[in-house]
């Protein structure tokens, strides 16, 4: 027998519903405590330990622990892009979660993916990037052109740290809902973080849902227009 990444471990981990549940959850960004994460699978605290635990173990979770809780998020952007990419996949045969809801609509509009913008507006911040050339495709590497920096820059984001910084500047996110990328990678985040802090956006922790006010809704088709 070949020796290799053992993906069956992985994919078991991630294939019991509480522990999807638990998952996506947490792919809002935000750390969340034991009971919290009991709650979004419909388990007991106790079974939720368990769960959290193999998790855990298994490379997907980063605990941590603050006064007398703990509290869980994901390990790292690597495991929400295969949680993103895996929403892709089962939206795309037809499987869905039973608890849904009505904001649906919503979801597929802007929302949180881990830590960057995601959905249609997600979506056509990339195709804009691109389109304007300040995002490139070298390969299968997405890279940040000269006049992309110096585009962020005057968006007021810290582009030399970002780039002296060990993750990736860019990085290319399969969108579960447009089928198309968005941006993630540390661009991708300071940009969400940018447009909370001038109060255009605003994300709803509970759901992951991002709501454009007004005004920032149409800053935003200024910034990054599409044909």
């Amino acid at each position: 027998m070949r020796e290799g990444p053992d993906i069956a471990h992985i994919a078991a981990l991630i294939g019991d519903p509480a522990r999807a549940n638990m998952l996506t959850a947490l792919m809002s960004g935000k750390a969340l405590t034991v009971s919290e994460l009991a709650e979004e699978a419909g388990v007991t605290i106790q079974t939720a330990s368990s769960h959290l635990s193999k998790l855990d173990e298994g490379g997907l979770l980063r605990p941590r622990k603050q006064g007398r809780h703990k509290y869980f998020s994901l390990a790292s952007d690597e495991v929400a892009h295969v949680l993103e990419g895996l929403m892709g996949l089962a939206a795309g045969s037809g499987y869905r979660r039973k608890r849904t809801g009505p904001r649906d609509a919503e979801l597929r509009q802007a929302r949180v993916c881990y830590n960057h913008l995601a959905g249609d507006m997600g979506t056509q911040m990339f195709d804009s990037l691109m389109a304007q050339g300040h995002l490139v495709l070298d390969g299968e590497e997405l890279k940040l052109t000269d006049t992309g920096a110096a585009f962020a820059s005057e968006f007021e984001i810290d582009v030399e740290s970002l780039c002296k910084a060990r993750a990736p500047v860019c990085r290319e996110c399969l969108d579960w809902s447009e089928r198309r990328s968005h941006l993630a990678g540390s661009l991708g985040r300071a940009l969400l973080n940018r447009l909370e802090e001038l109060a255009w956006a605003k994300r709803d922790q509970k759901t992951r849902v991002v709501t454009f006010s007004r005004n920032g809704a149409e800053e935003f088709k200024k910034l990054f227009p599409v044909k």
